[in-house]
């Protein structure tokens, strides 16, 4: 049909005419309540974004020399982000000549691993980011229901 005989049926019927997909040839329109339609737009992406969840990365700083009980009390924490949903990173901060022994930074982030893993999933290995720390990233383990 005519483009104005489209405006006149749209008008009539106090609706708007809209241009559904302007590339085909001839173009097609749709007669709507455009307000309406714009409304339950916003309202399906608004109730998309009720039900996604946002994973946040926390951050645990330890160093090689840090002792059994801190190690433990750190620990408590990194549970607790896991717990949440949140993924988890393990940051070793090497100071001075420690930068020679990475064993040792490596060690403390295994002990950690093995504290949390029925809980984490280890997301990426220990690993020198920047000259001095040794980072290690854990995530939630999925929970089958």
């Amino acid at each position: 049909m005519s483009r104005d005989e489209a405006l006149r049926i749209a008008k009539d019927d106090e609706l708007d005419l809209v241009e559904v997909s302007p590339n085909s040839n001839p173009p097609v329109c749709k007669i709507m309540d455009f307000g309406k339609y714009k409304y339950t737009q916003n309202k399906k992406a608004h109730e998309a974004k009720k039900k996604q969840s946002v994973v946040q990365l926390k951050e645990i700083k330890l160093r090689p020399k840090t002792d059994v009980h801190d190690i433990q009390f750190k620990v408590k924490h990194i549970r607790r982000f896991l717990e949440e949903g949140s993924k988890t990173k393990v940051t070793i901060r090497f100071r001075g000549r420690e930068v020679t022994h990475p064993d040792i930074g490596k060690n403390v982030l295994n002990k950690v691993l093995e504290e949390v893993e029925d809980i984490a999933v280890l997301e990426q290995k220990p690993w020198m980011e920047s000259g001095r720390t040794m980072v290690m990233v854990l995530s939630p383990r999925k929970h089958k229901e």
